[in-house]
């Protein structure tokens, strides 16, 4: 016995998919950016932080 699926119900399978893909893609930008932000920051830090270091000592 095999079901049919109406249009109505069809179009909101396509929503749900495209907003789940939306937020895929969303995610995957956050982490793409993170994953390049966090060592530049990290190595300005090491940069501030051994600049201070050396002004501090001579």
């Amino acid at each position: 016995m095999e079901e049919q699926v109406t249009a109505h119900e069809q179009t909101l399978a396509d929503d749900k998919m495209r907003a789940e893909i939306a937020k895929l893609v969303a995610e995957t930008n956050q982490i793409k950016v993170s994953a390049v932000l966090a060592p530049a920051l990290a190595a300005a830090a090491v940069v501030a932080t051994s600049g201070a270091i050396v002004k501090l000592f001579f």
